[in-house]
């Protein structure tokens, strides 16, 4: 079975080429990254095609509080379909095409006409059902919205009627679909794994202060408002909140307005320095209000640090409520400020979920998981009969 990926950038779409490499699946990965950035995902030169300069030069204008959301919209606009046409003109004959959403438009149907299957793998809720709880957020914070442009709901939305499936990595994604019509047995859910060689527990949480961590982009989407209203009311003597992760530049007014004593903001940091951090701290917090599977969440459980987070970041699929963590309902600060303070109060229970939370990572298995469920898929989808030589 010969496969080929499409995909801005990396996501998660290298593990996945990791795994489908092993099982002498993967045809070719295409990505909109250079060379330069792919090559430390340890993939042989030979598998990697790049499309890099629509999306470098983006990723590059980005950085700069000065570059306008709309400028960014209409750029990536123009690298998904300039990346289509690309994979379109190079692409080789394969049994499926496993596409990031937004990509494959014109190339998934050139794939099907040639007898292969074209699978949308989409990361999140469904784009549309995205948008809406987007605006719905900006409302309530009044921070202003632009509405992407209907085009590019318009586009995914074709994508999805012409796959012929639909990956998403958490039961809440799949939901979202079937919320907006999409037949429920298009809809497949494939939960994201961990590097579990690269995070690790390191050293313990400090005994004489409460450490509490969020990691990700600072934004409305991650929940930050209720995070920082929430461990405002947390009562602890040496409490202590690192957010590590870039700050979305139409949130900086209104966080200017939120409670942040005791509360530190890193940045964007290393993986190595990440899975320290997580090592050292009580709880990884994500009160996300949209989400697929914050990779995060299965990355604190690695290093034995317990999560508390919404239902919306796809939790539910990783670990327990009451177990290794919590998972509480979305945009309610009131009941993640409870959940901190019954841990903060409790060591002995922060020690419980610890340990659940480590044992549960590593029975789920990593990425290894995530590629046998992929390759059952592949098998179903294709019909082509499993080797019996490769990777079990």
């Amino acid at each position: 079975m010969q496969i080929i990926q499409a995909v801005f950038g990396v996501f998660h779409h290298f593990e996945l080429a990791h795994q489908l490499h092993q099982r002498n699946h993967l045809r070719r990965i295409y990505s909109t990254w250079p060379w330069a950035r792919l090559k430390r995902e340890g993939l042989p030169r030979e598998f990697v095609r790049c499309f890099p300069l629509l999306h470098t030069t983006d990723y590059l204008l980005s950085r700069s509080r000065f570059y306008p959301r709309a400028v960014s919209s209409t750029i990536a606009s123009w690298n998904a379909r300039s990346f289509d046409r690309w994979t379109h003109h190079f692409i080789e004959p394969c049994d499926a095409l496993i596409a990031i959403s937004g990509a494959g438009l014109t190339t998934g149907p050139l794939v099907q006409s040639r007898g292969g299957k074209f699978i949308c793998d989409r990361g999140s809720t469904h784009q549309r059902f995205q948008f809406e709880v987007m605006a719905e957020e900006h409302r309530r914070w009044r921070v202003p919205y632009t509405a992407p442009p209907d085009h590019i709901v318009r586009r995914e939305e074709a994508i999805y009627a012409l796959a012929d499936a639909i990956t998403v990595p958490s039961n809440v994604a799949r939901r979202s679909f079937l919320a907006m019509g999409v037949p429920a047995e298009k809809v497949h859910v494939i939960p994201y794994g961990v590097r579990l060689d690269r995070f690790v527990p390191t050293e313990p949480p400090p005994t004489d202060s409460f450490e509490v961590l969020f990691a990700g982009q600072i934004s409305l989407r991650k929940g930050i408002p209720y995070l920082l209203q929430a461990f405002a009311r947390l009562r602890h003597p040496r409490k202590h909140l690192t957010l590590a992760g870039s700050v979305q530049h139409d949130l900086r007014p209104l966080l200017a307005t939120l409670p942040t004593e005791n509360v530190t903001f890193i940045g964007s940091i290393p993986q190595p320095e990440l899975a320290r951090l997580m090592s050292r701290s009580h709880v990884l917090v994500l009160p996300s209000v949209e989400e697929g599977l914050a990779l995060v969440q299965g990355q604190a459980m690695a290093c034995g640090c317990p999560v508390v987070a919404t239902a919306a970041t796809g939790a539910e699929d990783l670990f327990t409520d009451g177990v290794e963590g919590f998972i509480l309902p979305n945009r309610d600060p009131d009941a993640l400020a409870l959940r901190l303070q019954q841990l903060a109060d409790a060591p002995a229970l922060r020690q419980q979920f610890s340990a659940a939370a480590l044992a549960r990572v590593h029975h789920l298995g990593g990425w290894d998981r995530y590629g046998d469920q992929w390759d059952r898929l592949l098998h179903s989808l294709t019909g082509i009969p499993k080797d019996p030589t490769e990777l079990l």
